[in-house]
C-alpha cells in the first residue's frame, strides 16, 4: 500500500503515528538553557495537536554553543531534569519526543532575532565563538571574538554531543538529532566555504565530513539500539558562483551518515553566509533537495521548507519524494496541523476527548 501522511512510520523499534514531524525552531526563552513552562505549553501543545514527532529546539551540548544567551540547552542534569516532564506529557498524547542537539559555532554569541540577532561581545554577555576556521561569520558590526578550533576542542565538542546524548536519553527522548545544517558548527566543517583547516578535518570532501561522520557515530554508540538517529544537513549553501557544499556533496554524505548510524537525513538547505541566492522560496522550494537524496540513498529521508497544507503533505509522502514532512513555520501559526491535515483529507484520527466538541 502507498504510504501516505498518516500512515505510521517505523524506524527500528520507535514508530511514528504519523509522517508530520514539529521542525526544530528555536524559541530564545530561556536565561540559563533550562526549559520553563513556555517549552512545556509549546511543545505539547504540539503533540496534542496531533503531530507524530514533536522535536525540541535546537538544543546546545555546551554553553559556547548557544546561538543567543537564551538558548535552550542540555549541558548539566539541571537542564534534564527540566526536559523529563516535558517529554513525559508529548509521549502521553501519543507523539515520540525527539531533541536535536546543537552547538553554534562561529553563529553563536547573538542577541534574539527580535533583540536583531546583533553579535554580542564578552562584556555585554556573549563569549568567544569556536569554528573550524578563524574568519568570523561576516556580520554588519564588530563579530564576537573567535578562534580556529584546536584537535583539543574537537574532541571536548566530540564528548559534549555523547553526554549530552546520554543526558537526553535519561530524560526520555526517544529520537536523538544532530544538528549539522543551517551554517552552524558540524555545517561549518563541511562547508569550503567556512573550512579552510589543513589537518584531517579540512581540505577533502573526507576530511571536511570527518567530524559530523565522527559525532553521528558517537552518538548512536551511546543512543537506544531501538531508537533512530537523525542528522539535519543543508543540502546546499545557495551560493552557486564559489566554491561550497552542494548537493551532489550531500548526495555523497548520506549514505556515509548511515554506515555512521545515522536512521534517517533531515534535509534543510542555506544559512552558511548572507551572500546566499534562495533560488525560490514558494510552497516546498526545498523538497527536491530530499527528493534528491532519496532516489540515491536507501536512508530514510525528512522534507523541509514551505509545507503549509494537509494535501500538500500528504502528497509529498504519497509520491515518495520523502518518508517523513517535517512542518516549521505551519506549526507556529497552528498548532493542531496535524489534527487539521485529517479532517481536510478525510482522515478519522483520535482527538484529544477535551477538544472533540471542536472537530
Amino acid at each position: 500500500m502507498t504510504p501516505s501522511l498518516f500512515t505510521p512510520l517505523s524506524l527500528r523499534e520507535t514508530t511514528a503515528r504519523n509522517r508530520v514531524m514539529v521542525s526544530p525552531m528555536c524559541q530564545y526563552s530561556t536565561g540559563d538553557g533550562v526549559a520553563t513552562d513556555w517549552h512545556q505549553v509549546h511543545l505539547g501543545s504540539r503533540a496534542v495537536g496531533g503531530a507524530g514527532v514533536v522535536m525540541t529546539e535546537a538544543t546546545a551540548v555546551e554553553p559556547r554553543g548557544r546561538i543567543t544567551p537564551h538558548d535552550l540547552g542540555i549541558w548539566s542534569q539541571e537542564h534534564a531534569d527540566a526536559l523529563a516532564p516535558i517529554t513525559e506529557f508529548i509521549r502521553s498524547q501519543g507523539s515520540v519526543p525527539a531533541i536535536q542537539l546543537a552547538h553554534a559555532g562561529r553563529k553563536a554569541s547573538k542577541t534574539r532575532p527580535w533583540d536583531g540577532s546583533e553579535p554580542l561581545q564578552p562584556d555585554e554577555g556573549g563569549w568567544e565563538t569556536v569554528a573550524p576556521s578563524a574568519e568570523p561569520y561576516p556580520y554588519d558590526d564588530e563579530p564576537p571574538q573567535q578562534r580556529a578550533m584546536t584537535a583539543e576542542d574537537i574532541d571536548d565538542v566530540t564528548d559534549s554531543f555523547v553526554t549530552a546524548a546520554k543526558r537526553a536519553r535519561e530524560a526520555g527522548f526517544e529520537i536523538a538529532e544532530v544538528h549539522a545544517a543551517h551554517g552552524y558548527l558540524l555545517h561549518e566543517f563541511l562547508s569550503p566555504v567556512t573550512n579552510d583547516r589543513d589537518d584531517e578535518y579540512g581540505g577533502s570532501f573526507e576530511n571536511r565530513t570527518r567530524l559530523v561522520r565522527e559525532i553521528t557515530a558517537a552518538v548512536r554508540a551511546v543512543w537506544p539500539d531501538d531508537k533512530p538517529v537523525f542528522v539535519r544537513i543543508s543540502a546546499t549553501d545557495w551560493l552557486p558562483d564559489r566554491e561550497s557544499w552542494d548537493i551532489d556533496q550531500s548526495v555523497r554524505l548520506a549514505p556515509l551518515l548511515a554506515e555512521a548510524g545515522a536512521d534517517l537525513v533531515d534535509v534543510s538547505a542555506g544559512g552558511i553566509h548572507p551572500d546566499q541566492e534562495i533560488p525560490n522560496a514558494g510552497p516546498g522550494y526545498q523538497i527536491p533537495y530530499a527528493e534528491t537524496i532519496k532516489e540515491n540513498t536507501d536512508l530514510a529521508v525528512g522534507a523541509v521548507g514551505g509545507i503549509t497544507t494537509g494535501e500538500q503533505a500528504d502528497q509529498l509522502i504519497r509520491n515518495e519524494r520523502a518518508d517523513l514532512a517535517i512542518v516549521g513555520r505551519e506549526h507556529l501559526r497552528d498548532p493542531y496541523f496535524a489534527l487539521h491535515a485529517a479532517h481536510e483529507l478525510g482522515v478519522d484520527v483520535d482527538v484529544p476527548a477535551q477538544y472533540r466538541r471542536g472537530f
